[in-house]
């Protein structure tokens, strides 16, 4: 079953977001000092890693191709995260830069859901899932501050 363009769009968003959280922590935890949030940020990273594989599963199956962060904001995202941890990597800005992060997603998620009345089931239930991991995630990185 092909999904219309309204549907395809929001898959790519949602696996854009999903795939922005996973590069940050992987540009992120090289300059994590701190273990505890270093194996939060590794289970994080092993979570967005399974939602990343039901999207392209659930994209293949649709004959959707997933389109991959533009290079220029992956260099910007990159960079952002060298600078802001050259001088301080301690676990509370750590922990506040990856809030940060999955608030702007989950504000992403929300605003896409709120206006999706015409989502795909199955696309509602990744963004739904995806959602439900970044809150769980912020929570839990509040304990770090």
């Amino acid at each position: 079953m092909e999904l219309n363009d309204y549907n395809q769009k929001a898959l790519n968003d949602i696996y854009k977001n999903a795939h922005i959280a996973l590069q940050s922590i992987s540009d992120l935890l090289p300059s994590v000092e701190d273990d505890d949030i270093k194996n939060h940020l590794t289970e994080e990273y092993e979570g967005y890693e399974k939602v990343i594989g039901k999207l392209s599963t659930f994209m293949a199956e649709h004959n959707v191709d997933p389109k991959d962060i533009n290079p220029l904001k992956k260099a910007m995202l990159w960079s952002s995260i060298k600078m802001k941890t050259l001088f301080n990597n301690s676990r509370n800005q750590v922990a506040e830069m990856m809030i940060n992060g999955t608030v702007m997603g989950i504000n992403e998620l929300t605003a896409m859901k709120n206006e999706g009345s015409n989502l795909d089931e199955g696309v509602l239930e990744l963004l739904n899932e995806l959602l439900s991991l970044e809150e769980q995630y912020e929570q839990e990185l509040k304990k770090f501050l």
